[in-house]
């Protein structure tokens, strides 16, 4: 008679099919906290163009994180502001070539957000 130095082949099966699931979280439930590790926000761009936008048609233009998507921004708008967003428009600016001299480098590229608010709402982002 063999002596069984392993452990019995049912133990360790239903110690396989225990073991506890892993949960998936839906990207559609995600919650967007606006004090993240990085912040979503920016700064406002505050340039001829931009302040006329402002105010003619309620558009405010701000420097956001390259990573933000528009419900993310939306949602940092909405807590930071206080106001109702109804559109999001973002840019992509890539980084530019710069020579000084002899020493040649690039200028860092950003994404600017286009953010519309409801009729009525205003975003001061003078005194920011």
């Amino acid at each position: 008679m063999a002596l069984n130095i392993f452990k019995n082949e049912k133990e360790v099966k239903a110690k396989k099919v225990a073991a506890p699931k892993k949960e998936t979280v839906k990207k559609e439930n995600k919650e967007v906290s606006v004090n993240a590790k990085w912040s979503i926000l920016k700064s406002p761009c505050i340039t001829e163009k931009a302040v006329n936008m402002a105010s003619v048609g309620n558009f405010y233009v701000f420097h956001v994180s390259t990573v933000a998507n528009k419900i993310e921004i939306k949602k940092a708008v909405e807590g930071r502001y206080k106001v109702d967003v109804l559109d999001v428009r973002t840019i992509n600016i890539p980084r530019k070539k710069m020579k000084r001299g002899k020493v040649e480098g690039f200028k860092p590229g950003y994404k600017k957000a286009i953010i519309k608010v409801k009729e009525g709402q205003k975003i001061e982002v003078v005194g920011q």
